[in-house]
């Protein structure tokens, strides 16, 4: 996280405009390796996988923030419906609360995906670097 943190302020120009292709074959590889990566990890976590996504399709697919973001979503229902089918399956989830809580994620996601369609590309590198940074910090703070 603080990797994706650093480099994002680092390119001032990162996500802000998309390319009309991705810098290099490797890169395309590179983005479906981590792709799949990032999806084993948030299948066990969760935890901060769709902002490495995001940063890994700014930088290997050239695409600007609000596409990298608009495709994280996408990507980001099938990874978790195959983890939510795996651990209903298993027994783990508490669905009564799991409903109520998934009702107002998309109320909360409905609101914010209308917001960034509102925001200029420097904003939404404002808001991705923070939250970046936001999340390093936790990651960072002894458990309690």
């Amino acid at each position: 996280m603080i990797g994706v943190a650093v480099f994002s302020m680092l390119n001032k120009n990162l996500g802000r405009a998309s390319h009309d292709a991705p810098s290099s074959h490797v890169g395309i590889i590179t983005g479906y390796a981590a792709t799949f990566l990032l999806a084993i990890y948030g299948g066990f976590f969760s935890g901060g996988y769709v902002t490495m996504l995001t940063a890994a399709f700014v930088l290997l697919f050239g695409m600007t923030f609000l596409q990298a973001v608009a495709t994280t979503k996408v990507i980001n229902v099938f990874s978790s419906g195959v983890a939510t089918v795996v651990f209903i399956w298993r027994g783990v989830v508490d669905l009564r609360l799991g409903i109520v809580l998934g009702g107002f994620m998309f109320l909360g996601a409905l609101l914010g995906s209308r917001i960034a369609l509102f925001l200029s590309a420097v904003w939404l590198r404002r808001i991705f670097i923070a939250a970046v940074l936001g999340l390093a910090v936790k990651l960072l703070l002894p458990v309690h």
